[in-house]
């Protein structure tokens, strides 16, 4: 019990530190944030302005590490058509819209725009047959896995043959 008292003080202590440094000003974290928006982006769109200035730091930070960072394993065309596979799912205008602009912006085709889209509404389409018929997890799991090495062999016996 003197454990979860001491955690429960720690916690305490935390969250009003937490609730104190909120009240201190940031003006200069947040002014920096904005100026580096600008100087990525060429302007601060008004959805950043919009974003509370106590998470913008952290949620341009996300924003840039990820999407807008060349050196990750995906490149900026896959990373864009995700983005466009899934805010048509979500569905959020304004993601698809940005999505696809951004997917075109990186190279990606009308082709593999309407594929990415296909591909969402595919995954969708059996997601809510798997669920609502409320196939066996496991078994799926045996079955596909089953299917997977039957099409790596088929595939290695066609190379073989020609």
């Amino acid at each position: 019990m003197h454990q979860i008292a001491k955690v429960l003080a720690a916690l305490t202590t935390a969250i009003g530190l937490t609730v104190f440094v909120g009240f201190i000003p940031t003006a200069s974290a947040d002014e920096a944030t904005y100026k580096d928006i600008e100087q990525t982006l060429g302007m601060v769109p008004g959805f950043f302005k919009l974003f509370p200035e106590t998470g913008i730091a952290g949620a341009w930070a996300e924003f840039k590490a990820v999407q807008l960072n060349p050196k990750t394993k995906l490149d900026g065309k896959t990373k864009e058509l995700m983005g466009l596979a899934i805010a048509a799912q979500i569905p959020c205008t304004y993601c698809v819209y940005f999505h696809t602009a951004a997917a075109k912006a990186n190279g990606a085709t009308d082709q593999e725009i309407r594929e990415a889209v296909a591909m969402a509404a595919i995954v969708r389409h059996w997601s809510t047959v798997l669920n609502g018929m409320q196939v066996d997890l496991n078994g799926f799991r045996q079955e596909t896995d089953t299917v997977l090495r039957l099409a790596g062999e088929k595939a290695k016996t066609a190379v073989k043959t020609k």
